[in-house]
């Protein structure tokens, strides 16, 4: 019986890791196609203002030097084949390789949309779980107007909004940068720099999850085994942690695991506005100046980013609910 369950796993496990190769090479393909079909000359960003006084011979060359002259399917395959051995290719703005200068940038992002997720989950459980408690009552209709107000303001919007108030206005916190020139390894710098780009990033996001939180209690809360619970005499409160949230939980790990894109889209705005050196703004900079090897370098990689996010959700949510693992097993066998 064990070995029937552990052949089970490891087919899963195999159809989880073919779906994973499968989407990376399908999302390589479309985002190199493109990249290179998008409209701008790459040579610009390579070559700068030169381009324009290149003649035909020499354009022919620097085409040639960059692999830009071949039809693009063949570009494909001699970048897949590079990109098995680990080599994505070379930024035309930076002259050196792709990965290297995403590289630099990565922690930074990491740092700020990480946080930014973890206190989106945590905050918006919390907050979900206050209004469902006080349904109708002053905390909730509170709650809910200003988190209905704030998810109206737009990113970009509410980020300019704060280096106003408490940059230029009160002169309290930094209005760009993720550290003051010399102090890179001072942590309450970085904190420091962090907290504007932190704030507008989870104000955006958080009560929209809140809220989903909000009316998936209510609905559990409305259910038969809760009206027999109070029957028997246990309060809301109790049913509610006990009962509810462990039912709404694992569909609340799926929307967050699907929201990551949306969660990241915001952060590279966020960071596109403080000046703040992650991947958005590097992505902003590589289209600027039609870096588009780059560009694709980075839309593969946040796209990576979400399928393995999802398939992590999907793990943890049938760790969680029995009810998809035994489903999943059915579908195995």
């Amino acid at each position: 019986m064990r070995g029937k369950v552990k052949r089970k796993r490891m087919v899963d496990y195999g159809r989880k890791s073919f779906i994973l190769l499968l989407s990376i090479f399908l999302l390589s393909m479309l985002v190199f196609y493109m990249a290179r079909l998008a409209p701008g000359d790459p040579l610009v960003a390579y070559y700068g203002d030169r381009v324009e006084k290149m003649s035909h011979e020499e354009r022919v060359w620097a085409e040639q030097k960059l692999g830009l002259n071949e039809p693009i399917y063949i570009q494909y395959g001699k970048w897949l084949k590079n990109a098995l051995k680990g080599d994505l290719g070379i930024s035309f703005s930076y002259k050196t390789d792709a990965v290297k200068v995403i590289h630099t940038r990565m922690a930074n992002t990491l740092l700020l949309g990480g946080t930014g997720l973890l206190l989106i989950f945590g905050l918006a459980l919390l907050l979900g779980v206050i209004c469902a408690l006080k349904e109708d009552k002053w905390p909730d209709k509170i709650l809910c107007r200003i988190g209905i107000l704030s998810s109206c303001i737009p990113e970009f919007w509410l980020s300019l909004l704060l280096i106003l108030i408490f940059s230029l206005w009160l002169k309290l916190l930094p209005a760009s940068g993720a550290y003051s020139v010399g102090r890179e390894a001072d942590l309450g710098d970085r904190l420091i720099h962090l907290l504007l780009p932190l704030t507008a990033v989870v104000t955006g996001h958080l009560w929209y999850y809140a809220y989903l939180v909000r009316n998936k209690l209510l609905e559990e809360v409305r259910a038969d085994y809760v009206l027999l619970g109070r029957a028997k005499g246990l309060s809301k409160r109790q049913l509610l942690l006990r009962h509810c949230l462990p039912n709404v939980l694992p569909a609340y790990i799926g929307i967050m695991a699907i929201s990551v894109p949306h969660i990241l889209g915001g952060t590279y705005i966020v960071e596109a506005v403080f000046s703040y050196p992650g991947i958005g703004t590097l992505a902003y900079e590589s289209a600027r100046v039609q870096d588009y090897n780059m560009l694709m370098v980075l839309c593969l990689l946040t796209g990576v980013m979400v399928i393995v996010g999802n398939l992590i959700a999907q793990l943890i949510n049938e760790r969680i609910d029995p009810r998809i693992r035994k489903e999943a097993g059915r579908w195995n066998s």
